[in-house]
C-alpha cells in the first residue's frame, strides 16, 4: 500500500473540562482546568496516525461550520500534514463540539455533544469519482444523521458509501459510537457486509452481536469476544476483526484465527485521561493494515498507540513518533507480565 488512508465523518472540538468528580442531580463540583482539543472519528484518528508517521498521505472529508471551532480543527488537521482539501466549510452550522467532563477522582468521561455540522455531512460531500487511497475508514455510525438514513438497496447510507469506496478497489473500515440503545441491528448491521475491517470496542460488539462479552462480575469473557468476532464475520466483514477494550485487544481474520495482546500496565501516575484512547487503538490498527504488519504486531502497535494516548488530557496530544511510540511496549510490559 502506498496511496495513503483517507478518513471521513465526525470533526469535533472537545472542550475537556477536568472536574474533582461527577456530582449527583443539583449538586456542585469545581472545574480544575479547560482545554480544548479536535474530536471526533475523522479528527482524532487521522491526528493519530499522522503523529504515528507523517510520511504517510492522510485526506481528511468532512464538515466544519463557519466559525472559530472550524477554523481551530482545520488548522490543527493542516499542521500536522493532512490533506483538508475536502473538508467542507458549512456558513450555515455551527462546527460540533463536545464538552468532555473528565473527573480527577477516577479518570472516567461523561460526553455532552452537539451535532452541529456533521449532522448535515452527507453521501454527496465524499468524492467517489476521484477518491484515490488504500484504506477508507468512516465513522461514527450513529452519529452521523444523513449516513444513518435508511437506503432502499443497502440499509443505510453509510453501507451505500462503504459499497461506493469497495467498487473503486478500495480497502474499506468503519467505526461506531458507544451508546445504549437498539439502533446498532438496524443501523449497524446492514455496514459490515461492505467493510473490509471492522475496529470496535467490547461495548459496540457486544450490541451489535447481541452477545454479551462480560460476566456478571463484569470481567471480560475471552470466549463471547470470540464468539462475537466470529458473528461479524457471518454478518458479512470480509478480511478483518479487531475488538478493544482496556483488557487488551482481539484480532480476527477470516480464516477463523483470532489473536489477543493483553493492554499495557501502565502506572496511575502515567494516566492523565481516557478521551480518545478508542480512536488510538483504531489508529494504530489502520496503520498496522495499512503497513501490512501481522496480527500480533498488529495489536502490539495499537495496544501503544491506545497506552500513549493515555499519557495526555485531550485526545491526540498523547500520541508520539513510532519508535518513541514502541518503547511503552518495552518498558511498562502488559497486565500478564
Amino acid at each position: 500500500m502506498n496511496k495513503g488512508i483517507t478518513i471521513a465523518g465526525n470533526l469535533i472540538v472537545d472542550h475537556v473540562k477536568l472536574i474533582d468528580s461527577y456530582p449527583e442531580v443539583g449538586m456542585l463540583t469545581n472545574i480544575r482546568s479547560v482545554s480544548d482539543s479536535i474530536g471526533g472519528c475523522a479528527g482524532n484518528t487521522i491526528c493519530d496516525i499522522a503523529k504515528i508517521d507523517p510520511s504517510v498521505k492522510l485526506n481528511c472529508i468532512g464538515r466544519v461550520g463557519g466559525d472559530a471551532d472550524g477554523e481551530y480543527i482545520k488548522s490543527v488537521l493542516t499542521s500536522l500534514g493532512v490533506d483538508i482539501s475536502h473538508v467542507i466549510t458549512d456558513s450555515e452550522a455551527v462546527s460540533s463540539f463536545t464538552d468532555v467532563m473528565t473527573s480527577l477522582a477516577t479518570n472516567e468521561r461523561t460526553f455532552f455533544q452537539a451535532r452541529g455540522a456533521n449532522a448535515r455531512f452527507c453521501l454527496d460531500d465524499i468524492p467517489f469519482d476521484t477518491l484515490d487511497t488504500d484504506i477508507f475508514h468512516i465513522g461514527y455510525a450513529l452519529l452521523l444523521d444523513e449516513f444513518d438514513k435508511e437506503d432502499p438497496e443497502y440499509g443505510t447510507v453509510l453501507a451505500r458509501a462503504l459499497k461506493m469506496a469497495q467498487d473503486r478497489g478500495i480497502k474499506t473500515s468503519m467505526d461506531v459510537v458507544s451508546e445504549a440503545s437498539d439502533r446498532f441491528k438496524r443501523l449497524v448491521t446492514p455496514c459490515l457486509k461492505y467493510c473490509n475491517y471492522a475496529i470496535i470496542n467490547e461495548v459496540e460488539v457486544a450490541q451489535t452481536t447481541g452477545i454479551n462479552v462480560r460476566r456478571a462480575d463484569k470481567t471480560i469473557d475471552d470466549a463471547a469476544v470470540r464468539s462475537a468476532i466470529a458473528r461479524l464475520f457471518e454478518l458479512g466483514v470480509k478480511d478483518v476483526v479487531c475488538v478493544h477494550s482496556p483488557e487488551g485487544g482481539w484480532y480476527g481474520t477470516s480464516d477463523g484465527k483470532v489473536y489477543y495482546h493483553d493492554a499495557l500496565y501502565l502506572p496511575k501516575s502515567f494516566i492523565k485521561g481516557k478521551v480518545g484512547a478508542g480512536d488510538a487503538f483504531c489508529a494504530g490498527m489502520l496503520y498496522s493494515l495499512y503497513r501490512e504488519f501481522d496480527p500480533e504486531y498488529s495489536l502490539r502497535v495499537a495496544g501503544a498507540a491506545a497506552g500513549a494516548n493515555l499519557s495526555a488530557n485531550d485526545s491526540i496530544s498523547g500520541l508520539r513518533p513510532f519508535d518513541e511510540m514502541m518503547k511503552l511496549d518495552e518498558e511498562y510490559g502488559t497486565l500478564a507480565e
